[in-house]
C-alpha cells in the first residue's frame, strides 16, 4: 500500500500545474514513480492515477516502459523496486563492513557447541566465521570454498565442502552435484544469504541456480536465519529464494528505520535485532 506521504507527489503535480497549465510530463511522472518505489517500497497504479489526476492505463504504460529498461518490476497492481547490480565478491568485501559486523556477531550467537550450520557464501559470511569462537565445536557445511577456506584456523570445528559447478559471481557451488549433496543434510541452522528482501515477496537473489540451491537448503534445515544490510531491505531480485514464513528469522541492524522494519513485522517477520 502507498503511504499517505505520497500525497507530496500530488502537491508537486499541482504546483506544476498551475505555473505552467500543463499536465506533467512522462519523464517527469517516470521519476516520480521511481521516488515512491524508494520511498514505499510499493507503487500501486490504481492509487497514483487517482493522486495525479491521470489514467490508471498512463500509469501502467510508465510502468511496463520502465520494467523493460529494467528499472522496476512489474507485479499485479504496480510495481515494486529491483535490486541493484551486485558488485563482485572482491568488491563486496570492502562494503559497509561495520554493519556486516554487527550483523556477523548477532548470527553467531544464534549457534550452540555441537551443531551441524550451513553457511551460505558471502562477505557477511565471511564476517560471521571470523567472529565464531576459536575453540567452538561445530559441524559446519558449505557450498563456498571461500568460506571454506576461512575456517582453516578452526581446529574445533569439522568443515564439509560441497561442490559443483563453481558460480564464480557469489563463489558458490550450484547445480546438480551440490543438489544431490545437499539431499543429505539436514542443518541445525542455515544462515542464508540473499541479494534483497521485501514484505510481501521474500528474500530473492540474481541467479536462478543459486535460487534453486538456497532454496533446498532453507527446506531441509530446522532454524535460518538471513542477515540483511540495510540496502537490501525493500527491494527484489528476479529470483525468489523463500517467502518470509519460510525463515525464521531476519537479523537487521538496530539502527534500521522503524518505518521500514514495520510492514516485516506486518507480515509476521521475527526481526532480529544486531
Amino acid at each position: 500500500m502507498i503511504l499517505l506521504d505520497c500525497r507530496i507527489y500530488f502537491d508537486i503535480i499541482t504546483q506544476y500545474r498551475e505555473q505552467t497549465g500543463e499536465t506533467m510530463l512522462t519523464e517527469q511522472r517516470r521519476r516520480l514513480i521511481l521516488d515512491v518505489l524508494t520511498r514505499d517500497g510499493r507503487a500501486v497504479a490504481a492509487e497514483l492515477a487517482r493522486l495525479w489526476e491521470v489514467s490508471e492505463d498512463t500509469i501502467r504504460r510508465d510502468m511496463r516502459d520502465m520494467a523493460s529498461a529494467g528499472l522496476l518490476k512489474r507485479v499485479h497492481g504496480g510495481a515494486l523496486p529491483v535490486a541493484a547490480p551486485l558488485p563482485d565478491l572482491s568488491t563486496r568485501r570492502g562494503l559497509a563492513t561495520d554493519e556486516k559486523r554487527r550483523l556477523a556477531a548477532a548470527a553467531v550467537r544464534l549457534i550452540s557447541p555441537g551443531q551441524v550450520v550451513f553457511l551460505d557464501g558471502g562477505t557477511t559470511t565471511a564476517e560471521i566465521v571470523r567472529q565464531i569462537p576459536i575453540d567452538m565445536p561445530l559441524t559446519i557445511v558449505t557450498h563456498a570454498p571461500t568460506i571454506a577456506a576461512e575456517l582453516e584456523r578452526h581446529s574445533a570445528i569439522e568443515v564439509v565442502l560441497i561442490g559443483g559447478r563453481l558460480y564464480r559471481h557469489s563463489m558458490v557451488a550450484v547445480g546438480p552435484t551440490a543438489l544431490s549433496a545437499i539431499e543429505r543434510i539436514r542443518p541445525d541452522v542455515f544462515i542464508l544469504g540473499a541479494t534483497a528482501a521485501h514484505p510481501t515477496d521474500g528474500l530473492s537473489t540474481g541467479d536462478h541456480e543459486e535460487a534453486a540451491i538456497k532454496r533446498r537448503i532453507v527446506e531441509r534445515s530446522r532454524a535460518v536465519y538471513c542477515p540483511l544490510t540495510q540496502d537490501k531491505l525493500d527491494r527484489i531480485s528476479p529470483f525468489v529464494i523463500a517467502s518470509l514464513s519460510d525463515v525464521t528469522g531476519l537479523i537487521v541492524t538496530d539502527d534500521t528505520p522503524e518505518q521500514t522494519l514495520d510492514a516485516y513485522r506486518a507480515c509476521g517477520a521475527q526481526l532480529i535485532p544486531a
